[in-house]
This record gives C-alpha cells, structure tokens and sequence, in this order.
C-alpha cells in the first residue's frame, strides 16, 4: 500500500466528511506549488475534497501531475479580490505560504499577507483556516522569522473564521529546508565547528506525519480556535540529528565542535559556504534553531488523532528520505522520476539544492545505423568485446579497483552476445534491461558512493539515436574529492566510447552481421559527440 492511499480511505479522521447535500468539501490550498503544498495537494485529492489553489503563475500548477484536477484562481496572498474569488464556499482554507529568504520587509510582506487572507476568508464565509507555523519557545526572544511566523498565526486566529495554527518544528523529508542543512553538512564534513545551539533540543517531525496532521486539521471540531504543537517522538539535539543522519547515510560519525564565538551571522555564512543551500534561507534556518524547540504539551491529540502506527522516529524518517537511492533507485533524480506517493520523497517543484547531490554525464550521438544494430553494439559491451574507449585507462582503473579489494575488470562476462539482469560485465553489473531499448549498469568498483552508467537505443528518423548517461551519488566529501578527480578523464573515456559504438553501430550496418563489438571493426570515419551536459551535478 503506497503512502498516498494510507492516511486516506484507512483512518476515518482523514477522508473528506461529505457536505450536507452530499456534494464532496472544497479545500483551498495557498502555497500549493510548495514544500509541503505540493505534497498536500494530491492527499486532499485522495482523500476526496474538490480543491482549488491560488497561484501567481497558473504553469506552475499545470506542470504537476495533478495539475488539471485542481480549479487555479490566479493571483497572490496579497491581492484581496483574488483571495476573495479563491476563498468563496470552500470548506477549509490552508495557508502554507512564508517569506523565507524574502528580504528585509519581509515581516511586512507576511502581515499584509495575512491579513488580506483572514479578511478575504471571512468575507467568503470560508468555514476553516490551516496554517502551518513554527514549533517555538514562550519565554524566550525569537528569531524575526520565528516572530513573523507567530504573529501570522495570531492574525488568522483574531479573523474570527476558526483557525487552526500547528506548530512545527525540523520536518524531516527530501526538499525540507531544515533537513536539507542537516543533509548538507553532514554530507560534506566529516569534522564541524558549529555554534552553541548545536546542543539545544529540538523536536523534529516526518513529512509523513505533518500532512497527516494537515489532513485531518480539516476534521476538527467547528469551535476549534487555537494553535498545538505537533513534532515527532525524539527529542534531540541537533549534533545528535547530524549523527543519526550520517549512520542512516552510510558516513561515520561527525565531530562536532560546539564554538560559542561563532555568531548567526558567520554560521549562516559558514552554512553557505559549505552547502548549497542560499544564505537568505541560511539565516533564517540557523536563527530559529537559537532556542530549544520542543512540543510543550499534545493537545493536538485531543483534537486529531494519530497516524495508524504511531509519529514516526527521526532516523526512520531519515530511512525514507534516503530509501529510494539506498535502494538503487537512480530514477529519483528529479529529470526522470514520476511523482511518488511517498511524502518524503523529492518533487521537481523541490528547490534546486534540495535532495541528495547526484553528478551526471551525458552524451548523444545520431548514427545511420538502425536501432536494432545500435542495441546489438550495446547489448554485447563489456568482457572481451571492450569498453569502447581507451583501454589502457579502463585497464588502470581495473587494477586500482583490484588494488583497493574491487573485483576489477577480471570477471569478463557471462556470453559475448548476450546480457540478462543480474550478469557481470567487469566491474559493472547488469540492473535493468529493456530488450531494443536500454541497458542499466550498477558499478560494483569500490568507490565512495554510487554510481550507474546507462546507454539507451531509440528511433531517430531512418536512423537512430544513442544516448550516454553516467551518474553518480557521491558518499561524503570522499565521494564529491572522487569525481573531482576523475573528471579530467571523461572527456577521453566517456566521449571516445560514443562515438565508437555508434560507430561499430555503422559497421554492423554495412556488413549487415552479428556484431563482433571490437575495437578493431571501428569505422576510420568517427561521427562528433553531442555532449548534452558533461560533469554537471544536480540534486535528486
């Protein structure tokens, strides 16, 4: 059962309460194309509500799958009239929206935000307010975006629509800013310094158990007016999220210097330097965490109750973040995956630093050869037949791997015609094929990470097209030193081998025979590679 269908249709407290004449709710999502928004959306959906969301640019909406099961008004939080429009008859009013990183009148920005919402809600007779606010202390100074997060919280609350403010703390899940930090730092530093709320508590939360939280916020009783927290059940202190981050991520434990000296301002800056993440959402992120942020009581269980199963524990939530690559699913990078029902895995809408860092490199070739003579060249690579490109470096690289405990190039292949899932060819194995079409390889070379190298065959005209991908996801900083080092050779290694199998490719085409897939059978004439993006890195 996949996380989309298991908070809905499964816990009554969560599927869509039918209105009156038996029409199914309507929900207005502010922030749909969001962080959680975008996860939410879809849940609602599942769950049975008709929803609508406000959006400044409707393509947005329209690029996720369920883009035209919404009804889009066009428009911001700041523009009365389109609120108004958006707010009319709904049932239940999220607002997921905050000026992170939104410059220095950005506490003006979220009141006016807040009160155009709370007055246009009222006006539309909207029957519910959500709002997604910042778990914090009541007796300590906050933060200016911890502040700006209370007071729109209380702004809703005085709107006199029934609101309901959760307040949360780090949510755990790919694409999560808080996360992200923790993923980053940990990731690239094996040794810290860090400033003194390094050891504050904080109380992190799923993304799983935030949209049930938000799911069934919907549900709660009409004279419900008030703001609970909601958060997981670790409390931890932020040093200890780093180390359990890094067991889930396979990295040995971090040393963690705590450095009282080291102010907001110079770790936001430290933060960016060593991440990819931008100082303007930096800053923020670092401020908040200068008090203990802790649930201070579960009211919120009086009112919703909990997810089947119990709030998931922090280094589990950590598991589904990571789950996917973990599993050898390369497909969660952002450019190929199709939308899980998974919260806490990566949406494209994610911002560009979030998710686990993956380098590429791409090559396109066209050849006259047609696809099936292409996909013989393809399908017979490895063992005798070679690599394709400079076979002294792929030697060296099989006697460093051999050096090292890898298995080398010694293992050859099983035939030298044809491949099956779970074959060796040298030091990859075979992890997916696509008879005509695609061949998938997992390295198993000791390497500091993961990485996979795929060749597709398709169609192109009266020829065909050869597509050239290797990806890897680097382990720590071992694995980002790692590809920095190899990168000089792939311009030899990786364009040499496209152009020599669409070669071979044409070979085949003119003798009109099983391929042999030797070097020696390679065309005098070699076609220019189309290099699509080569040593480049993302974020999956």
């Amino acid at each position: 059962m996949s996380e989309l269908s298991a908070p809905t249709g499964r816990e009554p407290a969560l599927v869509a309460q039918p209105r009156a004449d038996g029409s199914p709710p309507r929900a207005l999502v502010l922030g749909a194309t969001g962080y959680l928004g975008g996860r939410l959306v879809p849940r609602l959906l599942s769950a049975g509500y008709r929803v609508r969301v406000l959006a400044r640019d409707p393509r947005r909406v329209e690029a996720f799958p369920w883009g035209d099961e919404v009804e889009t008004v066009k428009g911001d939080a700041t523009d009365r009239a389109a609120v108004t429009r958006a707010a009319e008859g709904v049932d239940v009013l999220y607002y997921l929206i905050h000026s992170m990183g939104g410059g220095r009148d950005f506490e003006d920005t979220d009141r006016r935000a807040a009160r155009t919402v709370a007055t246009a809600a009222a006006a539309a007779g909207a029957a519910r307010i959500v709002y997604l606010g910042g778990l914090h202390p009541d007796d300590a100074p906050l933060s200016a975006h911890l502040r700006s997060r209370v007071e729109v919280g209380d702004i809703l609350l005085a709107s006199g629509v029934p609101t309901l403010v959760l307040q949360a703390g780090v949510v755990i899940g790919s694409g999560s800013a808080s996360f992200e930090m923790v993923r980053h730092l940990t990731d690239v530093l094996p040794y810290m310094p860090a400033p003194k709320w390094v050891r504050n508590h904080i109380q992190p939360i799923a993304v799983r158990d935030v949209l049930h939280y938000l799911l069934g916020a919907a549900r709660v009783a009409p004279d419900v007016n008030r703001a609970v927290d909601i958060g997981g059940p670790d409390v931890l202190r932020y040093g200890q999220m780093m180390n359990g981050y890094a067991i889930e991520a396979g990295l040995h434990q971090r040393a963690i210097a705590s450095l009282p000296v080291l102010t907001p301002r110079l770790a936001s800056h430290w933060v960016n330097l060593v991440t990819p993440i931008p100082k303007s959402i930096a800053r923020p992120l670092v401020e908040s965490l200068q008090n203990d942020c802790v649930v201070k009581d579960r009211a919120v269980d009086d009112l919703i109750p909990r997810p089947e199963g119990g709030l998931m524990p922090y280094r589990e939530a950590v598991q589904r973040a990571l789950g996917r690559l973990n599993d050898d699913a390369i497909e969660t990078s952002w450019q190929d995956a199709e939308v899980s029902g998974a919260p806490s895995d990566p949406l494209p809408s994610d911002p560009e630093w979030a998710g686990r860092l993956v380098y590429t490199d791409e090559r396109t070739m066209r050849t006259s050869a047609s696809p099936e003579q292409l996909w013989s060249v393809i399908e017979g690579i490895g063992g005798e037949n070679g690599w394709y490109s400079s076979p002294l470096l792929w030697a060296i690289r099989g006697w460093m791997d051999r050096l090292v405990g890898g298995v080398g190039l010694a293992r050859g292949r099983r035939s030298r015609s044809i491949v099956t899932v779970g074959d060796a060819l040298d030091f990859w194995r075979v992890e997916a094929i696509e008879p005509g079409h695609l061949l998938r390889l997992r390295a198993e070379m000791k390497v500091p990470g993961g990485a996979w190298l795929e060749l597709r065959a398709s169609p192109d005209g009266g020829g065909a097209r050869f597509d050239q991908r290797a990806l890897f996801f680097p382990t720590g900083l071992a694995g980002r030193l790692y590809w920095l080092s190899v990168l000089p050779f792939h311009g030899l290694i990786f364009s040499g081998m496209a152009r020599r199998i669409t070669a071979a490719a044409e070979s085949v085409q003119r003798d009109d025979l099983a391929p042999k897939a030797k070097a020696g059978r390679i065309a005098p004439e070699i076609p220019e590679v189309e290099t699509i993006a080569s040593g480049s890195d993302a974020h999956a």
